[in-house]
C-alpha cells in the first residue's frame, strides 16, 4: 500500500470512529464529540492500539503518515490558537479591571499552586521529568497545565447552555480571558531557551515594530483582504517564534492577540472557529494521541492523572469561592463558574504538546496530563446544569 493510501486509512479512521460513538452512543451531556475525538486519538495511539494489536498499528501509522498526520495537526493548532488570541477581549476585562483581576488571579493562582505541589511529588519518582528540563520547568509547567482554562471549550460549552450572551456568561469570559493571557506569558517563559535570549529578544523586538506596522495595514484594507493577510501574517509569527527558541505555538497566539475581533465579522469567525474544529482540529487530537505513552506503567500514569485532576479542579474551586467572597456575589454564583473555569481540553492539550516538544515533560507525564484534561472536561456539564437551573429558578 502506498503512503497516500494508508494516510487516507488514518483520516478515515479519526472521522469515522469518534462520530459513531458520540452518534450512537449518545455521549453530547458527558462527552461532547471534541472530548470523543480526543479519547478516540489516545486509543488509537501505541499505548492503546499499538500494544493490543501492533500489527494493525505499524500498518496504518507508518513514519510516513505519522509525519503527514503532524503537518496537518501544526496547521490546525496554529489556526486554532490564533483564533483564540483574537476573540481576546482585553477592553472588558480593562473595564472592569477590579473584579476580573481578583477572580482571574484566584482561579488561576490557586490551582497553579497546587499543581506546582503535584509536580513536586511526582518528582520524587523517577520518570516524569522531561530529558531536557530544569526542575522549575517541569514544577511551573506542571502548575500553569493544572491552572489552564481552554476558552473556546469554554466558549461552546456556554452557548449549549444558553449562557454565552448572558451577562453572568460575559463576566465568565473576561475571567477566562485574563487567565488564557496569562498562561501563554508563563508557556513563553518556560520554553524560553537561555542559551539563544538574545534571538528571542530581537523577535520580541521585531515582532512589537511589526504588529504596528501590520495593524495600520489592516485597518486600511477590506475585511476580504484580511482574512487572508491574517494567515499570511499567522505564519510569519510562528516562524519567527520557533527560529527564536521559542515555540510556533506561542508565534501563533502572539498573531492572533494583536489582531482586533472587530476586524473580522463575528459570524464568520465563529464559522471559521467551527470548521476548523470539524475538519482539521480530529487530524490534531489523532497526532495527539500518537504522542501517548504508558511506559511509566498503567497505574502510575493513571495515578498521577487522579492526582493532577485533584489539584486542578480543587483549585479552580477554591480560588473562584474566595473571589466569589470579596466580591460578594451571589448564591450558587460561585461554584457555577468555578465549574466552568475548570474545563481543560484543548487548549491544556495544546499547552501540553509545548511542553513535550522541549522536552520538559516525560510520555508518560504527558499522558497524566492528557488524561486529566478529558476528564475534567467530562464533569464540567454534568456539574454546571443542576447549578445553573437552581440559579435561574432563584431569579
Amino acid at each position: 500500500m502506498s503512503t497516500v493510501e494508508r494516510f487516507l486509512i488514518a483520516l478515515l479512521i479519526v472521522f469515522t470512529i469518534p462520530w459513531l460513538v458520540w452518534r450512537w452512543g449518545r455521549t453530547e451531556r458527558w462527552a461532547p464529540l471534541v472530548v470523543v475525538q480526543i479519547l478516540a486519538g489516545i486509543v488509537l495511539g501505541p499505548g492503546v492500539l499499538g500494544q493490543w494489536f501492533p500489527a494493525y498499528h505499524a500498518f496504518v501509522f507508518t513514519p510516513e503518515v505519522t509525519h503527514a498526520l503532524n503537518g496537518v495537526a501544526w496547521w490546525a493548532v496554529m489556526l486554532f490558537v490564533m483564533i483564540a488570541g483574537v476573540e481576546l477581549d482585553m477592553r472588558q476585562a480593562w473595564t472592569h479591571r477590579r473584579e476580573s483581576g481578583i477572580t482571574a488571579g484566584l482561579a488561576l493562582g490557586m490551582p497553579m499552586l497546587l499543581g506546582c505541589g503535584a509536580a513536586m511529588v511526582m518528582l520524587a519518582w523517577p520518570g516524569w521529568l522531561g530529558p531536557q528540563a530544569q526542575r522549575w520547568q517541569f514544577v511551573l509547567g506542571v502548575g500553569m497545565a493544572c491552572a489552564v482554562t481552554a476558552l473556546p471549550i469554554l466558549i461552546l460549552f456556554m452557548e449549549k447552555l444558553e449562557l454565552l450572551r448572558h451577562p453572568l456568561g460575559q463576566r465568565i469570559l473576561r475571567y477566562a480571558s485574563l487567565d488564557d493571557l496569562a498562561i501563554w506569558g508563563v508557556l513563553a517563559l518556560i520554553v524560553m531557551d537561555w542559551a539563544r535570549v538574545g534571538r528571542q529578544m530581537a523577535f520580541l523586538l521585531a515582532f512589537v515594530l511589526a504588529a504596528l506596522a501590520f495593524r495600520r495595514l489592516m485597518v486600511r484594507v477590506t475585511e476580504q483582504d484580511r482574512w487572508y493577510l491574517a494567515l499570511i501574517w499567522l505564519a510569519a509569527c510562528a516562524l519567527g517564534a520557533d527560529w527564536a527558541g521559542l515555540h510556533f505555538m506561542v508565534g501563533a497566539f502572539l498573531a492572533g492577540a494583536v489582531l482586533d475581533a472587530h476586524w473580522f465579522d463575528q459570524d464568520r469567525m465563529d464559522l471559521l472557529r467551527h470548521h476548523v474544529l470539524l475538519t482539521l482540529m480530529p487530524v490534531f487530537f489523532l497526532s495527539t494521541g500518537l504522542r501517548t505513552s504508558w511506559t511509566m506503567g498503567g497505574l502510575d500514569v493513571l495515578l498521577a492523572a487522579a492526582l493532577l485532576l485533584a489539584a486542578a479542579v480543587t483549585g479552580k474551586l477554591i480560588g473562584v469561592h474566595l473571589a466569589g467572597r470579596i466580591l460578594r456575589w451571589g448564591p450558587g454564583e460561585a461554584s457555577l463558574i468555578g465549574w466552568l473555569l475548570q474545563t481543560k481540553a484543548l487548549i491544556m492539550i495544546i499547552f501540553a504538546n509545548v511542553l513535550l516538544d522541549r522536552a520538559i515533560i516525560s510520555s508518560g507525564t504527558f499522558t497524566a496530563l492528557l488524561l486529566m484534561a478529558v476528564a475534567s472536561t467530562m464533569i464540567t456539564i454534568p456539574m454546571v446544569e443542576p447549578r445553573l437551573a437552581s440559579i435561574r429558578r432563584a431569579a
